[in-house]
Protein backbone atom coordinates (compact mmCIF):
# COMPACT_ATOMS: atom_id res chain seq x y z
CA UNK A 1 0.00 0.00 0.00
CA UNK A 2 1.49 3.05 -0.88
CA UNK A 3 0.13 7.11 -0.76
CA UNK A 4 1.18 9.93 -3.66
CA UNK A 5 1.00 13.04 -1.98
CA UNK A 6 1.99 16.82 -2.46
CA UNK A 7 2.50 19.46 0.47
CA UNK A 8 0.73 16.84 2.81
CA UNK A 9 -2.22 16.28 0.92
CA UNK A 10 -3.17 12.69 -0.12
CA UNK A 11 -4.36 12.63 -3.60
CA UNK A 12 -4.53 8.73 -4.38
CA UNK A 13 -3.68 5.31 -2.50
CA UNK A 14 -2.35 2.63 -4.45
CA UNK A 15 -3.05 -0.91 -3.28
CA UNK A 16 -1.45 -3.84 -5.28
CA UNK A 17 -2.19 -2.65 -9.03
CA UNK A 18 -5.19 -1.04 -8.27
CA UNK A 19 -5.05 3.24 -7.74
CA UNK A 20 -8.14 4.87 -5.45
CA UNK A 21 -7.94 8.64 -6.45
CA UNK A 22 -9.04 11.00 -3.44
CA UNK A 23 -12.61 12.83 -4.46
CA UNK A 24 -15.02 15.15 -1.95
CA UNK A 25 -18.02 12.79 -2.85
CA UNK A 26 -18.90 8.93 -4.00
CA UNK A 27 -21.63 6.55 -4.08
CA UNK A 28 -21.30 3.78 -1.87
CA UNK A 29 -24.77 1.10 -2.12
CA UNK A 30 -26.89 3.91 -3.07
CA UNK A 31 -25.95 6.25 -0.29
CA UNK A 32 -23.17 9.68 -1.23
CA UNK A 33 -20.54 9.99 0.98
CA UNK A 34 -18.89 12.92 1.09
CA UNK A 35 -15.10 14.14 2.66
CA UNK A 36 -16.96 16.14 5.26
CA UNK A 37 -19.43 13.53 6.16
CA UNK A 38 -22.34 15.88 5.59
CA UNK A 39 -25.62 14.27 4.94
CA UNK A 40 -27.19 17.50 2.97
CA UNK A 41 -25.72 16.29 -0.74
CA UNK A 42 -27.89 12.69 0.44
CA UNK A 43 -30.85 14.57 1.26
CA UNK A 44 -30.68 16.25 -2.03
CA UNK A 45 -29.84 12.79 -4.06
CA UNK A 46 -32.72 11.21 -1.96
CA UNK A 47 -35.30 14.10 -2.73
CA UNK A 48 -34.48 14.13 -6.48
CA UNK A 49 -35.23 10.41 -6.73
CA UNK A 50 -38.39 11.01 -4.79
CA UNK A 51 -39.28 13.74 -7.56
CA UNK A 52 -38.74 11.57 -10.40
CA UNK A 53 -40.61 8.77 -9.01
CA UNK A 54 -43.51 11.42 -7.86
CA UNK A 55 -43.58 12.70 -11.38
CA UNK A 56 -43.89 9.39 -13.01
CA UNK A 57 -47.60 8.66 -10.88
CA UNK A 58 -48.67 12.85 -10.38
CA UNK A 59 -51.19 11.73 -12.81
CA UNK A 60 -52.75 9.07 -11.12
CA UNK A 61 -52.49 10.89 -7.65
CA UNK A 62 -54.62 13.79 -9.44
CA UNK A 63 -56.86 11.41 -10.59
CA UNK A 64 -60.24 10.85 -9.53
CA UNK A 65 -60.45 7.71 -10.27
CA UNK A 66 -58.59 6.17 -7.29
CA UNK A 67 -60.26 7.06 -3.67
CA UNK A 68 -57.60 8.71 -1.26
CA UNK A 69 -56.44 6.19 1.11
CA UNK A 70 -55.45 4.43 -2.41
CA UNK A 71 -53.33 7.56 -3.38
CA UNK A 72 -51.93 7.92 -0.09
CA UNK A 73 -51.19 3.86 -0.22
CA UNK A 74 -49.26 4.77 -3.09
CA UNK A 75 -47.33 7.36 -1.88
CA UNK A 76 -46.39 5.11 1.03
CA UNK A 77 -45.72 1.92 -0.71
CA UNK A 78 -43.68 3.56 -4.16
CA UNK A 79 -42.34 7.40 -3.18
CA UNK A 80 -41.50 7.40 0.36
CA UNK A 81 -39.26 4.00 0.52
CA UNK A 82 -37.17 5.89 -2.35
CA UNK A 83 -37.02 9.22 -0.63
CA UNK A 84 -36.27 7.06 3.11
CA UNK A 85 -33.28 4.61 2.24
CA UNK A 86 -31.16 4.04 4.41
CA UNK A 87 -32.51 6.73 6.39
CA UNK A 88 -31.65 5.09 9.86
CA UNK A 89 -28.24 6.70 9.72
CA UNK A 90 -29.50 10.29 8.75
CA UNK A 91 -28.80 13.23 11.37
CA UNK A 92 -31.21 15.64 10.51
CA UNK A 93 -30.99 19.15 11.14
CA UNK A 94 -33.87 21.87 11.14
CA UNK A 95 -32.87 22.56 7.54
CA UNK A 96 -33.30 19.38 6.13
CA UNK A 97 -35.94 18.67 8.15
CA UNK A 98 -37.90 21.10 6.39
CA UNK A 99 -37.28 20.45 3.02
CA UNK A 100 -38.59 16.41 3.81
CA UNK A 101 -41.49 18.20 4.86
CA UNK A 102 -42.28 20.65 2.16
CA UNK A 103 -41.53 17.21 -0.02
CA UNK A 104 -44.29 15.56 1.70
CA UNK A 105 -46.39 18.49 1.49
CA UNK A 106 -46.35 18.83 -2.03
CA UNK A 107 -46.89 15.26 -2.57
CA UNK A 108 -50.38 15.68 -0.42
CA UNK A 109 -51.49 18.45 -2.25
CA UNK A 110 -51.56 16.70 -4.87
CA UNK A 111 -53.61 14.17 -3.43
CA UNK A 112 -56.18 15.86 -1.72
CA UNK A 113 -56.16 18.14 -4.24
CA UNK A 114 -57.94 22.38 -3.87
CA UNK A 115 -60.06 23.24 -1.50
CA UNK A 116 -62.71 26.13 -1.92
CA UNK A 117 -62.39 29.54 0.07
CA UNK A 118 -65.74 30.00 2.31
CA UNK A 119 -65.08 34.21 1.70
CA UNK A 120 -63.99 34.46 -2.33
CA UNK A 121 -65.55 31.35 -3.38
CA UNK A 122 -62.57 30.43 -5.37
CA UNK A 123 -59.72 27.55 -5.31
CA UNK A 124 -56.99 27.65 -2.99
CA UNK A 125 -53.92 25.11 -2.00
CA UNK A 126 -54.42 23.53 1.16
CA UNK A 127 -52.20 25.19 3.96
CA UNK A 128 -49.88 22.51 5.91
CA UNK A 129 -52.38 22.64 9.11
CA UNK A 130 -54.95 21.82 6.81
CA UNK A 131 -53.06 18.81 5.27
CA UNK A 132 -51.75 17.88 9.08
CA UNK A 133 -55.58 17.51 9.61
CA UNK A 134 -56.16 15.13 6.36
CA UNK A 135 -52.95 13.28 7.10
CA UNK A 136 -54.06 10.90 9.48
CA UNK A 137 -50.28 8.92 9.39
CA UNK A 138 -47.19 9.71 11.02
CA UNK A 139 -45.32 12.75 8.79
CA UNK A 140 -41.87 11.95 7.58
CA UNK A 141 -40.02 13.23 9.74
CA UNK A 142 -42.28 11.08 12.32
CA UNK A 143 -41.03 8.39 9.95
CA UNK A 144 -37.87 8.99 10.45
CA UNK A 145 -36.96 9.10 13.88
CA UNK A 146 -38.95 6.11 14.65
CA UNK A 147 -36.87 4.03 12.32
CA UNK A 148 -33.56 5.47 13.31
CA UNK A 149 -34.64 5.18 16.92
CA UNK A 150 -35.63 1.19 15.84
CA UNK A 151 -32.35 0.80 14.19
CA UNK A 152 -30.49 2.41 17.28
CA UNK A 153 -31.50 -0.01 19.45
CA UNK A 154 -31.17 -3.09 17.09
CA UNK A 155 -27.36 -1.80 17.25
CA UNK A 156 -27.53 -1.56 21.06
CA UNK A 157 -28.49 -5.00 21.26
CA UNK A 158 -25.47 -6.57 19.37
CA UNK A 159 -22.86 -8.08 20.72
CA UNK A 160 -19.21 -6.20 21.79
CA UNK A 161 -17.44 -8.04 18.79
CA UNK A 162 -20.32 -6.58 16.49
CA UNK A 163 -17.59 -3.37 14.77
CA UNK A 164 -21.30 -1.30 14.33
CA UNK A 165 -21.87 -1.76 18.41
CA UNK A 166 -18.04 -0.63 19.12
CA UNK A 167 -18.69 2.62 17.03
CA UNK A 168 -21.89 3.59 18.75
CA UNK A 169 -20.52 3.13 22.50
CA UNK A 170 -16.80 4.06 20.95
CA UNK A 171 -14.98 7.20 21.66
CA UNK A 172 -13.20 8.83 19.21
CA UNK A 173 -9.64 10.22 19.93
CA UNK A 174 -8.76 14.22 19.30
CA UNK A 175 -10.89 17.28 19.95
CA UNK A 176 -13.80 18.29 18.24
CA UNK A 177 -13.31 21.58 16.12
CA UNK A 178 -13.72 25.12 17.26
CA UNK A 179 -17.13 26.74 17.08
CA UNK A 180 -20.61 25.10 17.39
CA UNK A 181 -20.19 21.30 17.36
CA UNK A 182 -22.19 19.68 14.73
CA UNK A 183 -25.12 17.49 15.92
CA UNK A 184 -24.13 14.01 15.79
CA UNK A 185 -26.51 10.70 15.32
CA UNK A 186 -26.30 9.64 18.79
CA UNK A 187 -27.64 13.48 19.82
CA UNK A 188 -30.53 12.62 17.55
CA UNK A 189 -31.40 9.78 19.59
CA UNK A 190 -31.57 11.49 22.68
CA UNK A 191 -34.00 14.10 21.60
CA UNK A 192 -36.10 11.84 19.70
CA UNK A 193 -36.67 10.49 23.73
CA UNK A 194 -36.59 13.54 25.13
CA UNK A 195 -39.58 14.22 22.68
CA UNK A 196 -41.31 11.37 24.57
CA UNK A 197 -40.37 11.91 27.68
CA UNK A 198 -37.73 9.04 27.82
CA UNK A 199 -34.79 11.71 27.47
CA UNK A 200 -32.81 10.70 30.90
CA UNK A 201 -33.19 6.90 30.37
CA UNK A 202 -30.27 4.88 29.14
CA UNK A 203 -31.57 3.46 26.25
CA UNK A 204 -28.38 1.64 25.88
CA UNK A 205 -28.67 -0.27 28.98
CA UNK A 206 -32.46 -1.15 28.13
CA UNK A 207 -31.72 -2.30 24.93
CA UNK A 208 -30.23 -5.55 27.07
CA UNK A 209 -32.92 -6.35 28.39
CA UNK A 210 -36.02 -7.59 25.59
CA UNK A 211 -39.19 -7.15 27.64
CA UNK A 212 -37.63 -3.53 28.62
CA UNK A 213 -36.90 -2.49 25.11
CA UNK A 214 -40.28 -3.58 23.98
CA UNK A 215 -42.27 -1.47 25.86
CA UNK A 216 -39.89 1.55 24.42
CA UNK A 217 -40.48 0.89 21.25
CA UNK A 218 -44.23 0.72 21.87
CA UNK A 219 -43.87 3.88 23.44
CA UNK A 220 -41.85 5.49 20.57
CA UNK A 221 -43.47 3.90 17.78
CA UNK A 222 -47.20 4.91 18.57
CA UNK A 223 -46.03 8.26 18.83
CA UNK A 224 -47.06 9.15 22.12
CA UNK A 225 -46.43 8.00 25.96
CA UNK A 226 -49.19 5.42 27.36
CA UNK A 227 -50.64 5.46 30.50
CA UNK A 228 -48.93 3.04 31.70
CA UNK A 229 -45.53 4.13 30.16
CA UNK A 230 -44.44 6.47 34.05
CA UNK A 231 -44.78 3.31 35.82
CA UNK A 232 -42.19 1.46 33.34
CA UNK A 233 -39.96 4.60 33.37
CA UNK A 234 -39.66 5.04 37.23
CA UNK A 235 -39.47 1.17 37.92
CA UNK A 236 -36.50 0.73 35.18
CA UNK A 237 -33.04 0.00 36.76
CA UNK A 238 -29.61 0.06 34.45
CA UNK A 239 -28.97 -3.56 33.26
CA UNK A 240 -25.27 -4.94 33.31
CA UNK A 241 -23.62 -4.63 29.85
CA UNK A 242 -20.49 -7.23 29.95
CA UNK A 243 -19.96 -9.52 27.65
CA UNK A 244 -21.89 -12.24 28.90
CA UNK A 245 -24.79 -10.29 29.35
CA UNK A 246 -24.60 -8.97 25.51
CA UNK A 247 -24.79 -12.81 24.45
CA UNK A 248 -26.49 -14.26 26.63
CA UNK A 249 -29.74 -12.02 28.18
CA UNK A 250 -30.60 -10.63 31.27
CA UNK A 251 -30.85 -13.54 33.89
CA UNK A 252 -34.26 -13.52 35.27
Amino acid sequence: MSRDQNAGRIHSVRIDNSTFKRVEEFQYLGTTLTNQNSIAEEIKSRLRSGNACYHLVQNLLSSRLPSKNVKIKIYRTIILPVVLYECETWSLTLREKRKLRVFENMVLRRIFGPRRDEVTGELRRLHNEELNDLYSSPNIVWVIKSRRMRWAWHVAHMGEERGVYRILVGKPEGKRPLGRPRHRWVDNIRMDLQEVGCGYMDWIGVAQDRDSLRTLVSVVMNLQVPGNAGNFLTSFKPVSCSRRTLHHGVSK
